[in-house]
């Protein structure tokens, strides 16, 4: 995850990717809830201010972890803000990527890329590391804008993930966004 990437939406545009317009276009909840079960494990990965990493910790119900990663501390430092006394800060760990790489050293059952791929210049490495941080039976879903990732490129990263070790196993329906739901390929 390459922070000279220019690609990276920058802390102080946070306001944008927390607010209830989002929240009605992109109900957390509902585009969650399929995946996210009491006692996971959950990755989300380019956290950015906690849009995500908060209702899935509600989803979790107290049972479960949450690692909220980004490469901006300030993005990390909102969320922090946010959780501060809502009972949540226990099932929310906070992690600071570094420069090329993710860093997480535990493995999760469930990994939320959410609006983030395109920012990263070498995503077969991404790929390569987050196969190695999904469990055996894990799932990853990926959701990319319209706006920024073309139909062409969503499939060029759909082969780097292939290459990398996922398999496509869903393309689920989201507005104005490309998705795919991935599993981690058995050896």
């Amino acid at each position: 995850m390459n922070q000279k990437n220019n690609k990276v939406c920058p802390v102080e545009m946070a306001g944008g990717l927390d607010n209830i317009l989002r929240r009605i276009a992109q109900n957390p909840q509902k585009i969650l809830k399929p995946y996210i079960k009491p006692g996971m494990s959950v990755l989300d990965l380019g956290c950015g201010p906690g849009f995500f990493t908060v209702e899935i910790a509600k989803l979790l119900n107290g049972s479960g972890k949450v690692i909220a990663a980004d490469l901006q501390q300030g993005m990390l430092d909102k969320i922090t803000c946010k959780i501060a006394g809502s009972g949540l800060e226990n099932q929310i760990s906070l992690h600071k990527c570094k420069e090329d790489t993710i860093g997480v050293s535990e493995n999760v059952d469930f990994i939320l890329a959410f609006y983030m791929i395109h920012e990263v210049p070498d995503q077969k490495k991404l790929f390569t590391e987050l196969v190695s941080i999904l469990n055996a039976k894990g799932e990853m879903l990926i959701v990319e804008p319209n706006f920024h990732v073309s139909e062409n490129d969503f499939k060029k990263m759909l082969q780097i993930c292939e290459v990398s070790g996922f398999s496509a196993i869903a393309y689920p329906k989201s507005f104005m966004n490309r998705s795919v739901l991935l599993k981690k390929n058995k050896h």
